[in-house]
C-alpha cells in the first residue's frame, strides 16, 4: 500500500504533536462521552420500563376507596375506554423484627385470584407464588427482604388491624408499581423501615373486615383513550364508597419520581456536550491557525510543485479529522462504558427485574458525527487560510508582528516592567484567541459551579424541611381519623414530650381550569412542631379562614393571595367550598396546602377528628415509646425524622459524590486541555524572543516567568466569567428540574466559586509545569537559527 506524501505528512504532524493533539481529543472524548452517557442511560431507562410496563401490564389509572363491594367491578369495567380492571385490597402493616427496634411500615397487596392474571404483573425473583388458599403465606420486595435478610421459608410477624399473624415468607418479588418504593412519610426509599408484601385475597379480606369487597381498583386504558374521561366517570362510581379520587399513571408516585430522573437526565444531555464541543473547535481553531502559519514555506512549496490548493486544504482537513478520530474512539469506549454503569446505578436504585441497555448505532452516529463537524468547523478558517495562500507569497517568512500602536494602551500604568509589556502585548496581539483561551478556561469554571451549588442547596432544604418546618421527632397516623381524645392518649405514651395533632383530608383544589389533587393537612392555629413557613423562613399562624398554599401550588394554579379557589374535599361527606388564598408558605418537598385545624372539622362537619400527632420525645425514653407505638392497634405508620433524615443524606451523598466525580473529571479535561495549548502555541511564537532572553542573561525562571504570566492572566480573567456563566447553567438546571414533586433551592455560595476555581487552578498549574520543562530544554542555538 503506498501512502501518499501528505499522508506521511499527516501521520508525521500527528506524532510530532502528540500532546497537543491527545490533549484536544480529550476534550472531543468528553463530548462524545457525555452526548452517549446521558442518552444511552436516558434510552436504556426509557426501553427498560416500557417493556417492564408492558410485559406487567402496569396499569393507567389507580383509584383508592374505603370499603367498596366486588360487585362494582363490573360497572368499572363497562366504563367506556377501560380495557381491564382489578380490585384489590391495599392496606398499611407493621412487621414486628427482632433485630428492628423502631417501627416499620408494610404494604399489604392482594394477589389476584388466578396467578399471572390482572394487572401489574409481579416478577418473582426468588422463591415461588403463595398458595391461594393460605392465610400464613405471602411474597416480599426484593429490597425489603434483602436489608433484613429474608428469603422463601423464613418467618415473619405481621401487624395487621392490630392483630399479630405469624406469617412466611415464599419469595421475592418486584412490581412495576413499587420501582420507587417510597415509604409513607419519606422522602428517600428506607427499604429497612418500608416494603411491599403481596397476599392472597382471602388472608387480607379476613384480616380487614372487606369479604366481598375492595379498598383499592387500578385499571388499563384503552390506547388513545384520554385518562380523564375515564378518571372522571370512576370518580362517580366510586364516589359513595369513599373514594378519595382517582389519579392517572403520570401522577403515580413510583412513575413521577422516574419521570423526574428521567427529566435530569435529559437535561444534562442538553448541556454538557455543547459545551465540550464548543471547546474543542475553539483548540482546533487554535492549533491549525498557528500550525499552518509555522508551514507556510512547505504550504508554499507543495503549491509550487504541481499540488492544487484543495489537495493541501484536503491534507490539514485530514489533519483535523484524525484528531476528531481518536477523541470519537476514545469518547465511543468511555461513554458505553460509562453509561452502562449509569443505567446500571439506576437500575438498581429504581428497582428493575432487568436492564435493556441500548446500544443504539444511532446514537453512537450522531455523537461521532457531531464531534466531526464541530472540529471541522473549528477547522475552516485555517483551511480557508491555506487555500487562499499563494505560493510566492507562502514561501515567504510572516511579516513580524507590529506592536507598536498597542503599546501605547499600557504606559498610562506606571510601574509596568519590560516583561510585563512583553506579556500584555502579546495577549492584545492575538485578541481573538486569547479570548478564546479565556472563555475555554471559563467553561471549566462553569462546569464546576453548576455541579457544586447543589451541596448547599440541599443543605438549605434539609435544614428548612426537617429542622425549622417539621421540628418533630416522630409522627404518628392513624387508620382512620380519630376523636380529639387521641391527642390526650399521644402525650401519655412513653417519652412523649410534646404531641401536636392533624388531621389530612385529600382534596382537589381548582383556579379557572387548573387543579391539582393532594392532601389539604389543617394544624393547630400556631403549631410549634410542624410549622408553615414564609419565604422569608419566619412561622406563620393558621388564619381563622382560608388557606395557605405553597409556592409550588401557588404557581401550578395561577394564583395569589386574595384570589379564591374551589377546594373538593374527597372525604366524608366530600363538601366543595370556596376558599381565600390567605398567604404563600415556601415548600421544597410536593405541593402543600394548609388550614386551621377547627375550620377543616367545621368545613368537614364530622366532628373534632385528627388524623394523626407529631410528637416531641425524649430521647431517654425512645426505646419505650417504640414498643408503646408497635403495641398501638390504631397505629397505621411512624415516620422517624432522624432516620429519615439520615437516609435522605446517605442517599444524596452517594448520587453527589459520583456526580462530582464526573463534573471534576470533566472540568479537568478541559482545563488541562486549553491551557495546554495556549502556553504550547504561545512557546512556539515566542521561543525566538525567549531564546534570546537567555542569551542576553535572563535566567530560565525570568523567562519562564513571561509565559507563565500570560497563562496567569488567561486564568485569573477567566474565573469571573466562569463564575457567571457556571450560574447561569445551574439556574437554567434548577428550573429544569423542579416538579410538583420537589423543588430544589437555588443556592450559590462563595465556597462553591472558591472550590470550582481552586480545582481549575490546580489544573492549570498542572500544564504550565508539563510546558515549564519545555522551556528549562529550549535548545538555543536551534531556536536562534529558525528561519523567522
Amino acid at each position: 500500500m503506498v501512502i501518499s506524501p501528505l499522508r506521511r505528512k499527516v501521520l508525521r504532524d500527528l506524532r510530532r504533536l502528540w500532546a497537543q493533539v491527545l490533549a484536544i481529543a480529550l476534550v472531543l472524548a468528553a463530548g462524545v462521552a457525555t452526548l452517549i452517557l446521558g442518552n444511552g442511560a436516558y434510552s436504556s431507562l426509557t426501553e427498560t420500563r416500557a417493556r417492564y410496563y408492558d410485559t406487567s401490564r402496569f396499569a393507567d389509572v389507580f383509584a383508592d376507596v374505603t370499603r367498596a363491594p366486588r360487585a362494582l367491578l363490573a360497572d368499572i369495567k363497562a366504563i367506556d375506554g377501560v380495557l381491564d380492571a382489578e380490585a384489590r385490597i391495599v392496606k398499611l402493616a407493621r412487621p414486628d423484627l427482632p433485630g428492628m427496634a423502631e417501627p416499620g411500615s408494610l404494604l399489604l397487596v392482594s394477589l389476584p385470584d388466578l396467578a399471572g392474571a390482572g394487572l401489574n404483573r409481579l416478577y418473582l425473583r426468588q422463591g415461588r407464588m403463595p398458595d391461594p388458599d393460605s392465610h400464613r403465606e405471602i411474597l416480599l420486595s426484593e429490597g425489603f427482604a434483602s436489608a433484613h435478610g429474608l428469603g422463601p421459608g423464613a418467618p415473619l410477624t405481621v401487624v395487621m388491624n392490630g392483630r399479630r399473624v405469624e406469617m412466611q415468607v415464599t419469595g421475592i418479588a418486584l412490581s412495576p408499581e413499587f420501582i420507587y418504593a417510597l415509604g409513607p412519610g419519606d422522602m428517600m426509599p428506607d427499604p429497612r423501615r418500608f416494603g411491599i408484601a403481596w397476599a392472597p385475597r382471602a388472608s387480607l379480606e379476613a384480616a380487614f373486615n372487606l369479604d366481598g369487597a375492595f379498598s383499592n381498583v387500578v385499571l388499563k386504558v384503552v390506547p388513545g383513550v384520554p385518562a380523564d374521561r375515564v378518571i372522571a366517570e370512576l370518580d362517580r362510581l366510586t364516589a359513595r364508597y369513599g373514594g378519595m379520587g382517582a389519579t392517572a399513571r403520570k401522577d403515580q408516585i413510583s412513575h413521577a419520581f422516574l419521570d423526574a430522573e428521567l427529566k435530569q437526565l435529559s437535561a444534562m444531555v442538553k448541556v454538557l456536550p455543547p459545551i465540550f464541543l464548543l471547546v474543542a473547535a475553539m483548540l482546533v481553531n487554535m492549533t491549525l491557525s498557528r500550525l499552518v502559519t509555522l508551514e507556510r514555506e512547505q504550504i508554499g512549496l507543495f503549491k509550487a510543485i504541481g499540488y492544487s490548493s484543495r489537495a493541501v486544504s484536503v491534507h490539514y482537513l485530514e489533519f483535523v479529522l484524525c484528531i476528531s478520530l481518536i477523541g470519537v474512539v476514545i469518547g465511543l469506549v468511555a461513554g458505553a462504558w460509562l453509561g452502562a454503569g449509569l443505567a446500571g446505578m439506576y437500575a438498581r436504585f429504581f428497582s428493575f427485574p432487568f436492564l435493556v441497555f441500548t446500544r443504539d448505532p444511532q446514537v453512537y452516529g450522531l455523537a461521532a458525527l457531531v464531534a466531526v463537524t464541530s472540529a471541522a468547523g473549528g477547522a475552516l478558517r485555517s483551511v480557508g487560510q491555506v487555500a487562499r495562500l499563494p505560493p510566492a507569497v507562502a514561501m515567504l517568512p510572516a511579516a513580524p508582528p507590529a506592536y507598536q500602536n498597542r503599546l501605547g494602551r499600557f504606559r498610562p500604568f506606571p510601574g509596568l516592567r519590560q516583561t510585563g509589556v512583553m506579556i500584555a502585548r502579546h495577549l492584545f496581539h492575538r485578541p481573538v484567541r486569547t479570548l478564546f483561551s479565556i472563555f475555554g478556561v471559563a467553561m471549566s469554571v462553569a462546569i464546576l459551579v453548576a455541579s457544586l451549588w447543589s451541596t448547599a442547596s440541599i443543605n438549605l432544604m434539609v435544614d428548612v424541611t426537617f429542622f425549622r418546618a417539621e421540628r418533630q421527632d416522630a409522627l404518628i397516623a392513624f387508620a382512620t381519623p380519630q376523636p380529639a381524645r387521641a391527642v390526650f392518649a399521644g402525650r401519655s405514651l412513653p417519652g412523649v414530650l410534646v404531641a401536636e395533632p392533624f388531621r389530612t383530608v385529600p382534596a382537589r383544589i381548582s383556579h379557572r381550569g387548573l387543579s391539582r389533587r393532594l392532601a389539604v393537612t389543617g394544624r393547630p392555629q400556631d403549631p410549634r412542631l410542624s410549622r408553615v413557613l414564609a419565604p422569608d423562613l419566619r412561622p406563620m399562624a393558621m388564619p381563622e379562614t382560608g388557606l395557605i398554599l405553597s409556592q409550588a401550588l401557588s404557581e401550578a394554579l395561577g394564583v395569589r393571595p386574595g384570589d379564591r379557589v374551589t377546594v373538593e374535599f374527597l372525604e366524608g361527606a366530600r363538601p366543595k367550598v370556596s376558599l381565600p388564598v390567605s398567604g404563600l408558605s415556601i415548600g421544597y418537598v410536593g405541593l402543600g396546602a394548609a388550614i386551621d385545624l377547627s375550620e377543616l372539622n367545621r368545613i368537614m362537619g364530622d366532628g373534632m377528628l385528627v388524623s394523626g400527632l407529631n410528637l416531641l420525645i425524649d430521647t431517654a425514653g425512645q426505646d419505650a415509646f417504640f414498643a408503646a407505638v408497635k403495641a398501638a392497634p390504631r397505629t397505621e405508620f411512624v415516620t422517624l425524622k432522624a432516620m429519615t433524615v439520615t437516609r435522605f443524606k446517605e442517599t444524596l451523598a452517594e448520587n453527589i459524590t459520583v456526580m462530582i466525580t464526573v463534573y471534576v473529571s470533566l472540568a479537568t479535561i478541559i482545563a488541562v486541555g486549553v491551557v495546554y495549548n495556549f502556553a504550547r502555541i504561545a512557546l512556539s511564537e515566542q521561543g525566538r524572543e525567549l531564546a534570546s532572553l537567555r542569551v542576553l542573561g535572563f535566567t530560565r525562571r525570568e523567562v519562564s516567568g513571561i509565559l507563565m504570566g500570560e497563562l496567569a492572566i488567561v486564568v485569573l480573567v477567566a474565573q469571573p466569567l466562569g463564575w457567571a456563566i457556571g450560574y447561569g447553567i445551574a439556574s437554567a438546571m434548577v428550573a429544569a428540574f423542579s416538579s410538583d414533586l420537589y423543588r430544589v433551592p437555588f443556592v450559590i455560595g462563595r465556597d462553591v466559586y472558591a472550590t470550582a476555581s481552586l480545582a481549575v487552578l490546580a489544573a492549570a498549574l498542572g500544564s504550565a509545569w508539563l510546558v515549564r520543562g519545555r522551556i528549562d530544554r529550549l535548545d538555543m542555538i536551534k531556536v536562534l537559527k529558525t528561519r523567522e
